[in-house]
């Protein structure tokens, strides 16, 4: 097997291998653990996670279509700014939202103090925020983009014609769109609902701001509260479980679907607004976009001016950003670096076991960073224990760790997790790259390196700089992993978010946050130059 063929087939084999540590745990169960974890927390987490599931797909639901069908299918004032301006709450992590909710909402925030004292009464109308409610409105307003994204796209090919066959048939306008327009829609729903649903499954940071208890906060307590790796093992692969009975599910839904898809001739046919609908439409807009971006953005920077003013060291915060970027840049380097040779190699050698590798190698996002925090931290224990047992052998030196609480560990979670981010990109900007180039290229005396380095990735720039950009702030954005995996010591903004929050510190985390904000508008910047509003 030449060099070529191997890397998809390697690449899914370090994919698998941290799932396969994680469900090998199953095998051997521990009756302890298990009794324990029935007895205690199994049920409630069980019970937590599918309501905490159920909600924010309704609510993401409810938001990403209504939004999507008003900016593609009707026209007024401000349209062209609303339609890539929903997509702003992408570049603010759930748990920025989170913990920016509970210290403007919760009892001794500003909203409620000022209520109180305006009304001189103990607020036992205003609703609760530290509940599972909570949870469900922040991620619902964190995660709506990627169903508005999607489904914006599918109301764009039907526009107005959708309406007009829908009246054809004797419906009005609100029976046209839930009887025709809607069900048209429902693979690009079906779509922006997975993500929604594999986010919320994998998501760390919200639930731990709001001591909400879910598989992802076990996973976290058992390995670092309990010190029992064991026990967080067993907790991971139950979920990992769960992500994959909800990936058969999905793929099983989506062979069934088969529709066919327009392309953009209807996108100018929109329907003015005028009156009362276009004040409704508006306000519906402007209401989601104050809450789930401007108020939680205004809010952030007036802490970080406080805490600039008072707790602000610029050494220490200076340390947690060339941290974050130098983890980042390493991660999206080394993830675009393997994505381009595996991508290459499915062009060299096209068969079906090499382009199911790299199906494999890509699932990696499906899967929580608690679970791969696990998969990966298991066999460098045992790697470690090797590497030290060979070195004591050979040296006179007693050696007790030698790549355990490295970089290495975090960059290869890292790798594993986001490959698919930016496998789209740099897969889609091979396809305009001609085998006659290739062909010319090896007729000139170049190999495959040489093609990759002289050939590719000039023409690639493009396609490479969008997929860098994507690891880099979702790396930036991650915690579980960093969190779990990091050398002792190595703090980065998501750590600082947490340990602050964690504490209730909601100024101290500001500064770190608005960082990672901004960070996360670089991806938007590029989609609002590269798009059609």
């Amino acid at each position: 097997m030449s060099v070529w063929r191997a890397i998809p087939f390697v690449t899914a084999g370090l994919v698998l291998a941290p799932i396969g540590v994680v469900l090998s745990s199953l095998l051997a169960p521990v009756g302890d653990i298990w009794q324990h974890l029935i007895e205690t927390s199994l049920p409630l987490l069980l019970f937590n996670t599918f309501w905490l599931a159920c909600g924010v797909i309704a609510g993401t639901a409810i938001l990403g279509v209504s939004l999507a069908w008003i900016t593609a299918v009707y026209e007024f004032p401000g349209r062209r700014f609303f339609s890539w301006a929903l997509l702003l709450p992408m570049a603010m992590p759930a748990y920025v939202t989170a913990f920016v909710a509970l210290g403007l909402f919760d009892f001794t925030g500003p909203i409620q103090t000022t209520l109180r004292n305006t009304f001189d009464s103990d607020l036992t109308w205003f609703p609760e925020v530290r509940d599972r409610m909570g949870v469900i409105v922040v991620m619902s307003l964190a995660f709506y983009p990627y169903v508005y994204l999607l489904a914006r796209n599918a109301f764009l090919t039907q526009g107005k014609r959708s309406l007009e066959v829908a009246q054809s048939l004797g419906f009005n306008r609100i029976q046209g769109f839930f009887r025709v327009a809607l069900p048209m829609a429902r693979p690009w729903i079906a779509g922006g609902l997975m993500l929604v649903l594999m986010e919320t499954l994998a998501d760390f940071g919200t639930v731990s701001v709001f001591n909400y208890n879910t598989f992802t906060t076990a996973i976290y307590k058992a390995w670092f509260s309990m010190f029992s790796l064991q026990a967080a093992s067993q907790l991971a692969s139950l979920l990992i479980i769960i992500v994959f009975i909800v990936i058969a599910i999905e793929q099983r839904l989506r062979m069934r679907m088969r529709y066919a898809e327009s392309k953009i001739s209807g996108r100018a046919q929109r329907i003015p607004l005028v009156g009362g609908q276009k004040i409704v439409a508006i306000g519906f807009i402007v209401s989601v976009l104050t809450v789930a971006f401007a108020l939680p953005i205004t809010q952030l920077v007036l802490w970080s001016i406080d805490a600039f003013a008072n707790d602000f060291d610029s050494s220490r915060y200076w340390e947690f950003l060339s941290h974050s970027i130098s983890l980042s840049s390493l991660a999206a380097v080394l993830t675009c670096a393997v994505v381009i040779m595996m991508v290459y190699a499915v062009r060299r050698h096209p068969s079906i076991a090499t382009r199911n590798a790299v199906r494999i190698a890509t699932i990696g996002y499906a899967l929580p960073g608690t679970v791969l925090a696990i998969g990966v931290y298991v066999p460098f224990i045992w790697l470690d224990g090797q590497l030290s047992a060979w070195l004591s052998q050979w040296s006179s030196i007693e050696w007790s760790q030698v790549i355990q609480g490295t970089l290495m560990m975090m960059l290869i979670a890292y790798l594993i997790r986001f490959m698919a981010v930016s496998h789209y990109a740099i897969d889609s900007a091979m396809h305009r790259v001609t085998a006659s180039i290739d062909e010319a290229a090896m007729s000139l005396g170049l190999n495959g390196w040489s093609i990759i380095r002289k050939i590719h990735i000039p023409i690639l720039k493009s396609g490479l700089f969008t997929a860098a950009t994507l690891v880099f702030v979702d790396v930036m954005k991650e915690m579980p992993i960093t969190l779990m995996t990091r050398p002792f010591g190595w703090d980065t903004l998501a750590v600082r978010i947490y340990q602050m929050t964690s504490e209730g510190q909601w100024e101290q985390a500001a500064i770190p946050a608005i960082t990672m904000v901004l960070a996360g508008l670089i991806p938007i910047f590029f989609f609002m130059r590269n798009t059609e509003s």
